[in-house]
């Protein structure tokens, strides 16, 4: 019965992550793409010809932290799979991630 529980608690994680990052990182990357474009100005309505809605600033800073974010969390995965093959791995127990021997 232990070994069932802890089958359980390992396919919740995976679950987890496999929701954060197969979905959740496609996700925040769309919405860094609708902020791009609402920070050119773009919008669903019909403007008159020659008339372009302003552009908001607030919508591109928006969208580069987001794929700032986006990028950052890449490099941690090369990072982590890299780091697998030269027998280290990926350390949280700073603020940031370091290389540890295994």
């Amino acid at each position: 019965m232990h070994t069932l529980s802890l089958e359980w608690q390992a396919i919740w994680k995976i679950f987890v992550v496999s929701v954060i990052l197969g979905a959740g990182l496609p996700a925040l990357f769309a919405l860094g793409i609708r902020a791009m474009a609402f920070g050119t100005g773009g919008e669903a309505e019909e403007h008159a010809a020659g008339v372009s809605p302003a552009p908001h600033p607030a919508g591109r800073a928006l969208a580069f932290v987001i794929f700032a974010l986006v990028l950052l969390v890449v490099a941690l995965g090369i990072m982590v799979i890299v780091a697998g093959g030269f027998g280290k791995e990926v350390s949280f127990d700073h603020i940031y991630p370091v290389l540890a021997d295994k």
